[in-house]
């Protein structure tokens, strides 16, 4: 059955035909540029596109005491829509674990001084197509390539946060606190 559902997935993806879960921890994210021919991400592509909604997300930056944590998020605060593919794989005793990984293209003005890459961040009607279960033929795939581009700069904002956001253990709202606007 073809339908919307919100669920919950492990970030990581970790194709049908592996033979092991670990190789997720390396599939967190699918360049846009490979995403219909690299063989971890391809029937994904094809079949399992999904929307990773998020308020924001993070990117480190050279500062004068390492790399320091910044926040993005989207200027007026509604929150993202992350292009993103999705997996189901069956553990040796036919566990199954749906597991996603988001999908990133090159930055934009406003991105390139924090990192150039950048997630795939789709507006109403990219979402719409994005999710289409019959955009599966090649003409079909090179339209959704083409939603797959950097969002706009005027749109976006970034701070630098706490390093707490890097503790797996700390799980606070002060996470995304801004310690200053950054001007990009």
């Amino acid at each position: 059955e073809q339908r919307r559902t919100l669920d919950a997935y492990r970030w990581g993806l970790v194709p049908s035909w592996a033979a092991d879960a670990a190789i997720g921890n390396r599939m967190i994210n699918a360049r846009a540029e490979t995403l219909a021919g690299k063989p971890a991400f391809r029937t994904a592509f094809r079949r399992r596109r999904c929307l990773i909604p998020a308020s924001g997300f993070f990117e480190w930056r050279p500062a004068a005491r390492g790399k320091e944590p910044v926040y993005v998020r989207r200027r007026d605060g509604a929150p993202l829509a992350l292009a993103g593919v999705w997996e189901e794989w069956r553990s040796p005793a036919g566990e199954p674990r749906r597991t996603c990984a988001i999908v990133t293209t090159a930055a934009s003005r406003f991105m390139a001084p924090l990192h150039d890459r950048m997630p795939a961040i789709l507006d109403a009607d990219a979402r719409r197509a994005w999710l289409e279960p019959q955009a599966q033929a090649p003409p079909d795939l090179a339209r959704l390539l083409d939603l797959l581009r950097p969002h706009p700069d005027d749109d976006l904002l970034a701070h630098p946060v706490s390093r707490q956001v890097n503790s797996p253990g700390y799980d606070a709202p002060d996470c995304i606190a801004p310690l200053a606007q950054l001007e990009l």
